[in-house]
């Protein structure tokens, strides 16, 4: 099953969590990051270590609540780490606290652990194995029968605590009694649906859930009244959330020495010693491992990303005495063995590439030899070679490659500042010129070079650039004359928000001003020209008005001494 899975809509490409995973198992698919469930050991670091919140885990607890309502008892495996995790006086007011949020029994999963110290000191006694694994982390146990089956021989066959314990409380409560896990661990999910043959563990939360769920039942654990803890003291056995706990709670129990023991912490270290152990040089051995560094007090849902280990640690064994388990506890593990365990091969069968479709995909990113492989690791693969075997296999995309995107886009970008007619500068806020483009050069009569060395008010007037820079807003096609250069522009300054820049673009309109200077000069030619027309026309027409004037007149005066003339001879 998936036990985590992302949010997509906040995945941003920074290829963090695949850094972090040590088994690869994120593959990215159009830019989004995907759990691969079946090469995913849930060790939980890609949960705490993305920085945009985008993974989320997949949790029980609506599960866990429907059972309380509807009135089904439950049984609680409560994990020893919780003794350096919560904040109480007496470990009673833990139990108290879960009682009333409705748990039916609160029992310790360490009473497991005195079954499991049980099956490790069999094995010891036994001296039949060549080297002992020990198989309480379920990180552990995955990576192992995941990425090195080939030693599946060296597990130890015996249950973790949590199964163990399970088992133990089904037998005791019933089998209509719900057992949940609560503690600080992803993978133990996986393991209650994946690795546990007769489904003992109904639920598993963690501590981060029920710290969240106590808040929002305003239940404070030191102000509540302490229970007494049923069940048997597991005394050494509580250790076992510690690196080294389990060594120290099997040599507690007066095991032989036959075997040299030591204890290994951290995925990295894991894989480093699983490495080792390949190579056969490793012997006689009792190994102690754990994904997480520090041990189970530093498991990835502590709600408490900040807990200082080492604290953690002398918090725990402070009160804890180094002794074995009450002997009825032991007892228990016989007949019915509930620490026996069998693990088996689930490794993958990916299909390898051949070097020549590795070449032809690093080709793609720019590497053509050798020296091209900068092996940065910004893409999360330890290598260009791994990177572009993830590639292949379809869990990692071309566009992964940091330093090959920034040469595509400086490449872009300069293809275009050369291609442009137009000057482009862009000018950060002490007004320092950052870009420069081809055109740029040849209109301010300066190399790109120099230009990057230059302020920007050594060239031109700054006000404008500026006024951007204060107020953050753009200015649209503004004319500016650059006399001292011989050329006019339309000028537009874009504020860049994100890296509070200016970017100008200047559009060369020098031939246009030009030839709208011309077109003027001859409009204002043909309108003289015209006036003098229209001024002599006047001319004209005031002549001959006053040439008819006078005819008329003369006219008038010969016509009226002609009609005179005749009324007299009347």
């Amino acid at each position: 099953m998936n036990v985590i899975d992302f949010k997509p809509a906040k995945c941003s490409h920074c290829y963090r969590c695949v850094r972090t995973c040590h088994v690869k198992a994120i593959t990215i698919k159009d830019q989004q990051a995907q759990i691969v469930a079946d090469s995913c050991i849930y060790c939980g670091d890609c949960l705490n270590e993305c920085p945009q919140d985008a993974k989320i885990y997949l949790s029980d607890l609506h599960k866990v609540k429907k059972w309380i309502s509807d009135g089904i008892p439950i049984a609680v495996s409560l994990a020893p780490s919780y003794r350096s995790l919560f904040q109480f006086d007496r470990p009673g007011q833990v139990s108290s606290a879960l009682k009333r949020l409705g748990f039916t029994y609160i029992r310790e999963t360490a009473e497991g652990a005195a079954l499991v110290t049980n099956g490790y000191r069999r094995l010891l006694k036994e001296k039949k194995m060549e080297n002992i694994i020990t198989t309480c982390c379920p990180s552990v146990n995955l990576l192992i029968e995941t990425y090195y089956p080939s030693l599946i021989p060296y597990m130890a066959p015996v249950a973790s605590p949590m199964a163990a314990h399970a088992r133990m409380l089904k037998k005791e409560y019933g089998l209509d009694v719900k057992v949940v896990f609560i503690g600080p661990c992803i993978a133990k999910k996986a393991e209650a649906y994946d690795s546990v043959p007769d489904h003992a563990v109904d639920a598993v939360l963690n501590f981060h859930e029920i710290k969240k769920w106590l808040r929002n039942e305003d239940i404070q654990i030191g102000s509540c009244d302490p229970l007494p803890t049923p069940g048997y003291d597991p005394h050494v056995n509580k250790l076992y959330p510690i690196a080294g706990g389990i060594i120290t709670s099997v040599n507690a129990s007066d095991t032989p020495d036959t075997y040299g023991k030591f204890a290994v912490d951290g995925v990295k270290n894991c894989i480093d010693l699983c490495e080792d152990l390949l190579t056969g040089k490793l012997s006689n051995c009792f190994i102690e491992m754990s994904a997480c560094e520090g041990g189970c007090i530093q498991g990835p849902m502590t709600g408490n990303t900040k807990l200082a280990r080492f604290r953690s640690r002398v918090d725990l064994e402070k009160n804890i005495k180094v002794i074995p388990a009450e002997k009825e506890l032991l007892d228990m593990d016989a007949p019915g063995l509930p620490s026996s365990q069998t693990f088996h091969d689930r490794s993958l069968k990916e299909t390898q590439p051949s070097e020549e479709q590795i070449r032809a995909i690093l080709e793609k990113t720019g590497k053509y030899k050798k020296e091209d492989e900068l092996n940065c690791g910004a893409c999360g693969y330890h290598s260009c070679r791994e990177k572009a075997v993830a590639v292949f296999q379809g869990k990692a995309e071309l566009s992964m490659c940091i330093p090959y995107m920034n040469e595509q886009a400086r490449s872009l970008s300069n293809m275009v500042l050369e291609a442009s007619p137009n000057m482009m500068i862009i000018v950060n806020r002490e007004l320092k010129i950052e870009e420069f483009s081809a055109a740029a050069e040849k209109h301010f009569h300066l190399k790109r070079k120099k230009a990057l060395e230059t302020y920007l008010f050594e060239l031109i007037d700054t006000d404008d650039f500026e006024w951007a820079f204060k107020y953050k807003q753009h200015i649209h096609n503004k004319k500016i004359g650059f006399p001292e250069y011989g050329f006019i522009a339309m000028m537009r300054l874009i504020y860049m928000h994100r890296e509070d820049k200016v970017l100008a673009i200047l559009v060369d309109i020098t031939k246009e001003e030009k030839a709208a200077e011309q077109a003027y000069i001859k409009n204002l030619e043909t309108v003289e020209l015209a006036q003098q027309v229209i001024d002599k026309q006047m001319k004209v027409a005031q002549e001959i008005a006053g040439l008819l004037g006078e005819t008329t007149a003369e006219t008038k005066v010969t016509l009226s001494n002609i009609c005179k003339k005749l009324l007299d001879d009347e």
